[in-house]
């Protein structure tokens, strides 16, 4: 049984020791961060504790690290080398520096660090989204190294150029297009208001309403049909069951005749006003 006394000797040197490290770490804003010595890892909150990148830190007790300076590039360079690297698509930004960010490739990934799916990428000083880039796993975290500039830019740009277009995730084809890219491309729409759902289709019957002369008051879904609540060029209110696929008429809500389904939204507008 080993002597209690060699083994608090021994913990109150690795303590000595601790408060004369020096050493390079990540942070995010509201993290931590880690040293060991010898055998022993130890966990600091920073000092500033809203700081956020990358800085030599030195221990000012056993809880609180401050920060001392911004290391050089090479340093972080140094640091990241020792960690696995990591092929990414940015998607959007989480919280400050922090991206969510999803594999280009999710076998690669799922080999290298146990999981394919969207994750955190911390301290992410450039890039865009759909951008390629490398970023480094600590068996925790990934921290971003660099833009891939080995990658194919192309793709990029037409995702980029799909989004503007608000082309549906399923919609989006292209070349040289992966699954991993449709998944990013999805991840990236959600968090749009143009791509929900009930949004496109308001503006659907907002225009075909307005090329009519119509305006849009409301619309409520009735599984197979819209009922849509709107106004004529003359002020008058209408309520009419229109068809999801096509904006045909199911029913004008003013007596056609039985000829409801000859007409869409838009021509049973100019229909009301020629009454």
């Amino acid at each position: 049984m080993a002597d209690i006394r060699k083994i608090i000797s021994k913990l109150a040197a690795q303590e000595g020791q601790l408060l004369d490290t020096q050493f390079l770490a990540p942070c995010v804003r509201g993290g931590s961060v880690r040293i060991r010595v010898s055998s022993m890892v130890y966990t600091f909150q920073p000092q500033p504790q809203k700081f956020e990148g990358w800085a030599i830190f030195t221990p000012i007790n056993e809880k609180i690290a401050a920060v001392i300076e911004e290391p050089s590039l090479p340093q972080v360079a140094e640091y990241l080398q020792l960690l696995v690297p990591v092929r990414l698509h940015l998607a959007c930004v989480l919280q400050g520096q922090t991206w969510l960010a999803y594999p280009v490739n999710e076998s690669d990934a799922k080999q290298r660090t146990g999981v394919a799916k969207p994750v955190p990428v911390h301290l992410v000083s450039e890039g865009s989204q759909f951008e390629p880039i490398v970023a480094r796993w600590d068996g925790d975290c990934l921290w971003f190294e660099e833009i891939d500039r080995r990658a194919d830019p192309l793709p990029s740009e037409k995702l980029k150029a799909g989004l503007q277009k608000l082309i549906l995730p399923q919609d989006v084809r292209f070349k040289g297009m992966t699954p991993e890219m449709r998944t990013v491309y999805e991840l990236v729409s959600r968090n749009i208001k143009d791509f929900d759902p009930k949004v496109r289709e308001e503006k659907r019957l907002q225009r075909a309403l307005k090329m009519g002369g119509g305006e849009l008051r409301d619309f409520c879904d009735r599984e197979n049909y819209w009922l849509v609540e709107w106004t004529s060029g003359s002020g008058e209110h209408h309520s009419s069951a229109i068809a999801k696929n096509d904006l045909t008429v199911m029913s004008a809500g003013i007596c056609l005749s039985g000829l409801d389904k000859d007409f869409d939204l838009q021509s049973l507008v100019g229909v009301v006003e020629n009454r």
